[in-house]
């Protein structure tokens, strides 16, 4: 008699999924989703939503079978992602606009790919598998669109936009480069953006060559970069949503990665109210700029001799 992680492997290979993805952590995924233990029927699945590590620990407590904690991008990025792709599962549909990055994001089987599972074992599986094969393609493309939908638009030049992950992130990202960078840094060019969604967001790594940095870590960049023609300028911005602002301990780390530039550096750390720049006014560093989005039209300057200007 098969095991449900055989079956599951089964509609795995059904449903044309690539052999990087028929392995046994994608076939335990989908029982997750499909809240199906090993003891269960599958016509008995459901739908729950679940993040990667409550799935990882299903997993254990459902068939005995544990994957070490640092396992946890693997199912994401090497069975998630790919379930995603093909519409078989949906992302945050109780949140759309949950950030990317969030502890809180979870995942749920289709409508129709539960519907799927549900017939295997009743008797009209065959049935079921060319009807939902014969949607597949328009299934992915629909829920694709849905996800595109809550993404956040970005404009940085005429005719030019970027989409960016959903979250509070990504939407004071977008305030620096309409809002921030009209008002202080006219005409400036956009050279980076990080997206908490993606690996490098958007990156002009040519341009910042031509300032004379060179930088193959993005984790170690700031969260825009922008390139203040009229004057010069490079100016380095850290979104905090979340995270610390540029404190001694980044102002040190950013002196150090960029100090190849043949622009003027400007340091900036921007939040998205008062009251989140609050909680760090403690550590903000000495010689740099802050920016609040809820009061655009302002700039704080952290002592010294300039304001918004690059030091020696």
């Amino acid at each position: 008699m098969e095991t449900n992680i055989e079956v599951a492997l089964k509609i795995l290979t059904a449903l044309g999924f690539p052999k990087a993805q028929l392995n046994s952590r994608s076939a335990l995924t989908l029982l997750a989703l499909a809240n199906v233990s090993s003891q269960m029927n599958f016509t008995d699945a459901s739908a729950p939503l679940m993040g990667i590590t409550p799935i990882m620990d299903w997993v254990r407590d459902a068939y005995g079978i544990t994957y070490a904690p640092n396992s946890r991008e693997t199912f994401r990025r090497q069975t998630m992602h790919q379930f995603l792709d093909a519409g078989l599962v949906l992302y945050n549909p109780d949140k759309p606009m949950r950030p990317v990055n969030s502890p809180a994001a979870v995942y749920q089987l289709s409508p129709e790919a539960l519907k799927l599972v549900q017939s295997h074992g009743s008797g009209n599986w065959d049935e079921a598998l060319l009807e939902y094969l014969q949607e597949k393609g328009s299934l992915a493309e629909r829920y694709a669109r849905e996800r595109q939908m809550h993404r956040v638009p970005v404009k940085v030049s005429e005719g030019f936009s970027l989409q960016l992950s959903a979250g509070v992130h990504s939407e004071l990202i977008r305030d620096i480069i309409e809002d921030f960078a009209e008002r202080f840094a006219p005409g400036s060019v956009l050279i980076y953006a990080g997206d908490t969604g993606e690996k490098w967001g958007y990156f002009d790594s040519e341009r910042l060559q031509q300032l004379g940095v060179s930088i193959d870590n993005h984790g170690k960049m700031p969260d825009v970069i922008l390139h203040f023609v009229e004057r010069d300028w490079l100016l380095l911005v850290e979104s905090v949503t979340s995270h610390g602002p540029v404190d001694a301990k980044r102002h040190a780390e950013l002196m150090k990665l960029f100090e190849a530039s043949s622009a003027g550096l400007v340091y900036v750390t921007a939040f998205p109210t008062r009251t989140v720049m609050s909680k760090y006014v403690a550590d903000i560093a000495w010689e740099t700029e802050v920016w609040v989005a809820d009061s655009p039209s302002h700039l704080i300057h952290f002592n010294g001799v300039r304001f918004l200007g690059p030091y020696k």
